[in-house]
C-alpha cells in the first residue's frame, strides 16, 4: 500500500463545485480523502503552495500514429507528451497504418498501450475499413474489443447512407461516431480561403466544406433522434447551426482545438506550414465566435487534435506539407491565456471543458475528483511564465506554432491511477 498526500493546492472540481484550499489523500490507485487539512502519515507528501490541482484532463481526439508512422510519434512518445501537459486519459483517432478497423488490430493497439503505461488510452475504431468510406466495420465486434467510439477521422465519410446507417448503429450500442466534416468537392486547397492564401498564392479551403458536412450530420442526428459528434468545429456557421440544433433538442454534440481560439488564418504568415490544419486557421470573426460557442456551452469539449509530423515532411512548400499540428503541450496555456485570463470563462468552466464534458461524453467513470474515485489528476501552476522553445517538447515531432512565443500556465505533476508520472519542479 502506497499513500500520497497533496498538501495546499487549489483544489478546482466542476462536478462538486469545489474552488478551495484542500489537502487530497492518495491511497494506492484511489482518492481517500479531501479536507481541510490533511496530517496522517504518508509515503510521499507533495507541495501544492500556489498550484491548482483539477481533476485529469482528458482528450478525446488525437493522434498517436503508431502502427504505421513511428517516424512521426509512438504510443510512447505521445503519452510522454500527453502527460507532459497534464492529460491522463487520451483517445488517438484510427488514421494508422492499418487502421483498427478490426478486433485483431485496435488490441494490439491496446496492448501496445498497456505495456506503455503511462496514460489512459482508449482507443477509436474506424468507421469504414480502411478508413475508405466503402464498407462499414463490424462495429459490435470492434465495441466489444475494447473502441470508446468510431471515426473515419482525416477522411469523411462521403456516402451519406453509409453514414447515416453508421451513426444509427453506433448510438443503438451506447457510443457514437466522431465525425470529420470536409465536403470534398469544395475543400482543395492548403489554407482557409481569403487574402491569406491570395497573398501566399495558394489554394484556399472554403470554410463551406465544414459547414455542408456538419450540416448533414445535424440532419442525421434530428431525423432520426440519435447522437451524433462534430469534430474539431471552426467556423462560425458550424457553431451557429449546432446551437441553433441544440435549442431544438437535437443529440448533437461538438469539439474544438485550442489553435482555433488562439489563432487566425494570420499566423500561416509567420509560421507557414507550422499552422497548416485541417480545417484550417479561420476569420477572426471565425475565433470570436468559437470562444462565444464555449461560452455559451454550444462547444461541448476542447481537444488538441495532437497530430505529430516530421520536420522533414513539415519544412516543404506549404501546398504540399502535411495538415496537423502537435498539442498536448500547450493546450493548457492556451486556454489560461485566451480563456480564462481574458474573461470569457472561469477555471471551473475550464474543467468541464477538458475533464468533466469528456468523461460524460465518452461515459467513462472519470471527470472529478472525488472520495473513492480513481486519482486521476493535473497540477499546475497558472502563473508560470516562459519562452516555448523547441528543445522543450516532449513529443517526437516538433510542428508547432507556439514555438517562441510567450506561454503562460506550466504542468508541475500529472497523476494517473494513484501514481505520478510526470513531474516538473
Amino acid at each position: 500500500m502506497s499513500t500520497l498526500l497533496l498538501k495546499n493546492g487549489t483544489l478546482i472540481d466542476y462536478k462538486t463545485n469545489i474552488f478551495a484550499k484542500k489537502d487530497i489523500l492518495i491511497e494506492n490507485e484511489k482518492v481517500i480523502e479531501i479536507s481541510d487539512e490533511i496530517t496522517k502519515n504518508v509515503d510521499n507528501i507533495i507541495d501544492c503552495t500556489n498550484l491548482k490541482i483539477i481533476p485529469g484532463m482528458i482528450d478525446m481526439h488525437c493522434h498517436l500514429r503508431e502502427p504505421g508512422f513511428e517516424h512521426k510519434e509512438t504510443i510512447e512518445t505521445g503519452s510522454k507528451s500527453a502527460v507532459a501537459g497534464g492529460f491522463t486519459t487520451i483517445c488517438p483517432m484510427p488514421n494508422t497504418k492499418p487502421t483498427p478497423d478490426s478486433a485483431i488490430i485496435l488490441q494490439e493497439i491496446i496492448k501496445k498501450a498497456k505495456q506503455v503505461n503511462l496514460c489512459n488510452i482508449l482507443p477509436y475504431a474506424s468507421v469504414s475499413k480502411g478508413e475508405k468510406g466503402e464498407e462499414l466495420v463490424d462495429f459490435e465486434e470492434l465495441k466489444k474489443a475494447g473502441a470508446i467510439a468510431f471515426s473515419d477521422d482525416g477522411m469523411p465519410v462521403v456516402n451519406s447512407k453509409m453514414m447515416r446507417e453508421a451513426i444509427i448503429k453506433a448510438d443503438s450500442l451506447g457510443t457514437f461516431v466522431a465525425s470529420h466534416c470536409e465536403e470534398k468537392a469544395v475543400a482543395k486547397g492548403a489554407i482557409n480561403a481569403g487574402e491569406v492564401a491570395k497573398k501566399l498564392g495558394v489554394e484556399g479551403v472554403l470554410p463551406e466544406a465544414e459547414e455542408i458536412m456538419a450540416a448533414r450530420e445535424i440532419v442525421i442526428s434530428e431525423t432520426n433522434n440519435v447522437r451524433a459528434h462534430i469534430c474539431h468545429i471552426s467556423t462560425k456557421t458550424t457553431k451557429n447551426m449546432v446551437r441553433d440544433a441544440k435549442k431544438r433538442g437535437v443529440k448533437i454534440t461538438c469539439e474544438t482545438c485550442p489553435h482555433y481560439f488562439t489563432f487566425t488564418q494570420d499566423e500561416v504568415l509567420k509560421t507557414l506550414s507550422n499552422a497548416k490544419m485541417n480545417p484550417p486557421l479561420r476569420e477572426e470573426k471565425d475565433r470570436l465566435a468559437i470562444i462565444e460557442g464555449l461560452k455559451e456551452e454550444t462547444i461541448d469539449c476542447i481537444i488538441t487534435d495532437h497530430a505529430p509530423h516530421s520536420e522533414e515532411e513539415k519544412n516543404t512548400d506549404l501546398a504540399k506539407a502535411p495538415n496537423g499540428i502537435i498539442g498536448f503541450e500547450t493546450a493548457l496555456p492556451a486556454e489560461i491565456m485566451n480563456l480564462v485570463d481574458k474573461g470569457y470563462i472561469s477555471y471551473l468552466d475550464l474543467v468541464k471543458l477538458t475533464s468533466y464534458n469528456p468523461a460524460k461524453l465518452l461515459k467513462i467513470d472519470k471527470g472529478s475528483i472525488e472520495e473513492g474515485k480513481i486519482a486521476d489528476i493535473t497540477i499546475f501552476d497558472s502563473d508560470e511564465e516562459y519562452v516555448y522553445t523547441k528543445e522543450m517538447i516532449v513529443s517526437k515531432s516538433k510542428n508547432s506554432p507556439f514555438i517562441g512565443k510567450k506561454l503562460k500556465g506550466k504542468v508541475k505533476y500529472t497523476i494517473v491511477n494513484g501514481r505520478v508520472v510526470y513531474e516538473n519542479k
